[in-house]
């Protein structure tokens, strides 16, 4: 018996990690999977980046699609097909989390504006503001008004597509999490993320660590815990599960 009925969960791969952090960590599914807290046989992968094709929605719980090297920008073929397949998923009442490339994704996807962030690179432990919207959200809301999260970007949602709605937001991005429609959301910022994968990271990218500080010192105090964003995994999966038996 799978977690959600005889449904799996769906990750969409997008792209993966520094090849050192691979080597020790494992890759984005993996991340995602211990964050959702379920089993292998829970879940399916989709490498879209590899060419994979993506399965007809509805044959899934829910859906996560993860980050990536790649910038929504560029407009690569295996991401506009990902992009067209995300707006039947969020027609078809899916639920969806994209976080990251998958957040910026989204976005595009439904006409929001995707581009290189003017004040450069996020990257590092960063704190995150809820809005009033985000509190009474189903997803954001039982995070507390403010807590840190795991950031690494350089491209960021700059428009929001028609009807979206900011959950939250950094002193360095005003739409760090949206809610897209009723079941679909975006973070910006890294829910399964671990502190040493973002040790990782300051590690991989120190020499555009935030720009206010020299590389050493960046690494010495932009990293810390940050488990009120990790919960949100753990949330999602139950949102997309109970839908699921709404459904049935």
């Amino acid at each position: 018996m799978n977690v959600a009925g005889h449904r799996k969960f769906l990750i969409v791969q997008t792209g993966s990690t520094l090849p050192a952090l691979r080597a020790r960590r494992g890759d984005f599914p993996d991340w995602f999977r211990h964050g959702l807290g379920l089993q292998r046989r829970h879940v399916d992968v989709v490498r879209v980046h590899a060419g994979e094709t993506l399965p007809k929605p509805e044959t899934h719980v829910g859906v996560i699609v993860t980050g990536s090297p790649a910038m929504v920008s560029e407009r690569l073929s295996w991401s506009e097909e990902t992009a067209a397949w995300l707006r039947g998923a969020v027609d078809a009442g899916l639920p969806v989390l994209g976080v990251c490339y998958g957040h910026q994704l989204l976005a595009h996807a439904l006409g929001g504006r995707v581009d290189y962030h003017p004040a450069g690179r996020e990257v590092g432990t960063v704190g995150i503001e809820r809005t009033p919207d985000g509190a009474q959200d189903a997803l954001l809301g039982i995070a507390p008004a403010k807590f840190l999260a795991h950031a690494s970007h350089q491209q960021s949602v700059l428009e929001l597509p028609p009807g979206a709605v900011t959950l939250a937001r950094s002193a360095h991005d005003p739409h760090h999490a949206i809610r897209f429609a009723p079941k679909v959301w975006g973070l910006q910022f890294h829910p399964e993320f671990s502190v040493e994968i973002m040790r990782g990271y300051l590690r991989g990218r120190s020499h555009a660590a935030n720009g206010d500080c020299p590389a050493d010192c960046c690494l010495q105090r932009a990293y810390a815990p940050a488990p009120a964003a990790r919960r949100l995994l753990r949330r999602f999966r139950m949102i997309a599960a109970q839908g699921l038996a709404r459904r049935a």
